[in-house]
């Protein structure tokens, strides 16, 4: 019986710190929120654990502090039975998100980068050097640029898939471009990508152009995050629309991470293009059932059951 290929995530992993409020200070004003909760988080470690949840055999690389914090990313992580013998500490703090979260749902988020920020281009190459050719490597933008440059360059010259969430939103160089197989960015991000924040793409014939200019860029394969609207799957040759699922939404919290983490799943264990979307689309939705980030992800058995339902 054949090993299921691996599956690598190189990037973030960031404590979450959650605070309600009922409406923010003033400048050197005081005011009292509700519990402060934490929470694992980071893209990398987001998508990593989603992809442990769906049944991957999943490697996290990156970095954490040396602090409190480190444990309870690293614990969430193993929980989902990820490998984190590839996640180095360095001396200083983890990476932390500080949100305040208002009544109405709006939030506002200070990220300070931390241990994140050592994930350098040579650590990078370092632990990539054992990679199989069947492997697929995942990889976001919470770590520097130039080591996700680096990454993707050394996975695409071991013969490894690469698949490229470019969030936060940002454009990016061809250079790094040209090494992606897979890029998965949402709406804002595509905007972003071909540089116009405020590009429309209310109909199929504007995400189509867009799809194909975000080709020219430099990527094998464009996969369109549409949330609801399930995606859109466009390479040189070829345009496929994969529809997603009506839920009812409670937080979309980490749901690009979620459909990521299934759809590489869905790769790897030899399905289809269209199959390997509709499963990371019904990850995707049961996600953003419930609140909260790693604690929103279903299992696979959900996921299967989910697709097994009449109208899945």
């Amino acid at each position: 019986m054949s090993v299921q290929p691996e599956i690598v995530v190189i990037g973030s992993l960031n404590a979450d710190l959650v605070q309600n409020v009922d409406r923010l200070p003033k400048p050197g004003e005081t005011v009292v929120g509700g519990n402060l909760e934490t929470f694992s988080g980071g893209k990398g470690a987001n998508q990593a654990y989603a992809a442990g949840r769906m049944g991957a055999r999943v490697r996290m690389i990156g970095q954490v502090g040396s602090d409190s914090l480190a444990s309870l990313l690293l614990d969430s992580l193993r929980s989902a039975g990820v490998n984190t013998d590839s996640v180095g500490a360095a001396e200083m703090s983890t990476g932390a998100a500080v949100i305040l979260v208002l009544p109405d749902g709006e939030n506002l988020i200070v990220i300070s980068p931390g241990a994140n920020a050592t994930v350098t281009p040579a650590l990078a190459a370092e632990k990539l050097g054992g990679l199989g050719e069947r492997a697929f490597v995942l990889s976001q933008l919470e770590i520097p640029t130039e080591s996700v440059r680096e990454s993707l360059a050394v996975a695409k010259g071991r013969g490894a898939t690469t698949i490229l969430d470019p969030a936060p939103a940002r454009a990016l160089p061809g250079e790094v471009l040209r090494n992606v197989d897979f890029l998965t960015p949402n709406e804002t991000e595509t905007a972003a990508l071909l540089g116009e924040p405020g590009l429309a793409l209310d109909t199929d014939s504007d995400l189509e152009t867009a799809a194909r200019r975000i080709l020219a860029l430099g990527p094998g394969t464009a996969v369109l995050k549409l949330g609801a609207r399930g995606c859109l799957i466009v390479s040189e040759r070829d345009s496929l629309r994969v529809p997603g699922f009506k839920v009812v939404p409670v937080d979309t919290t980490a749901a690009g991470d979620v459909f990521n983490a299934a759809f590489a799943t869905g790769l790897a264990e030899g399905r289809t293009l269209e199959a390997a979307a509709r499963f990371a689309n019904a990850a995707a939705a049961l996600s953003v059932t419930r609140p909260g980030a790693q604690n929103s992800v279903p299992s696979r058995r959900q996921v299967d059951r989910f697709l097994k339902e009449p109208g899945g």
